[in-house]
């Protein structure tokens, strides 16, 4: 990855550990702040990773950056004079507003991703390379590998009792599957319809889970 991507992998991961580690703050709790912050690098890495390792085998290239928002209608001038940061202010909005409501009410929408063709993928035009250009099925599934490995760490962290572990990827899995603005939800909704039916389906259930472990 690039510096600049990094930069914005690692506020993902300082954003992560602020929204699901404010309860323990307040309560004083150092065991579970450390473990909140270690399992937001594994949960947000292993997304990235997972994304970037399906865009290469699709000889694609995949950068992340924080989201941020543009344009709030269809019309030319309903745009904001620049881009806003929404994955940061909308996690830490609804942060501060679960913790003056008493009600922890985490929001995970912090990353978006970009995926464009690799020079040499023109090249290849025969056998399982029968296409030279990336389509919105080829996008979709970079985005649904990231949530299938969210879910997969959800269930790793069920069966090896940390409960800490199961909710977080879970709950991260949920909010990339919603289908708003350039979220991964978005892209693998344009990508595949039925695809994010499923795996909305399944994301829902195992957030809807964790909220009674």
């Amino acid at each position: 990855m690039a510096s600049k991507e990094w930069a914005q992998v690692l506020a993902a991961i300082l954003l992560l550990f602020v929204i699901a580690g404010l309860p323990s703050v307040f309560r004083g709790d150092a065991l579970v702040m450390t473990q909140v912050f270690v399992f937001s690098f594994v949960i947000v890495l292993a997304s990235v990773i997972a994304k970037k390792a399906m865009a290469y085998s699709l000889d694609l290239s995949v950068e992340h950056r924080i989201w941020h928002f543009y344009r709030f209608g269809i019309k030319p001038k309903m745009h904001f004079k620049r881009e806003v940061p929404f994955g940061v202010i909308v996690p830490l909005f609804f942060a501060v507003l679960g913790v003056i409501a008493k009600f922890p009410f985490m929001v995970m929408t912090f990353l978006t991703y970009e995926a464009r063709a690799l020079k040499h993928r023109a090249a290849k035009r025969f056998g399982l390379y029968s296409y030279t250009e990336m389509t919105d099925w080829h996008n979709g599934l970079i985005g649904a590998v990231g949530v299938v490995v969210l879910l997969v760490l959800a269930l790793i962290g069920y069966f090896i009792d940390f409960e800490i572990l199961a909710k977080m990827a879970a709950y991260y899995a949920f909010w990339s599957m919603i289908p708003f603005s350039d979220l991964d939800g978005t892209q693998i909704f344009f990508g595949n319809k039925t695809l994010w039916t499923v795996l909305a389906v399944i994301t829902f259930v195992f957030a809807g889970y964790a909220m009674v472990l």
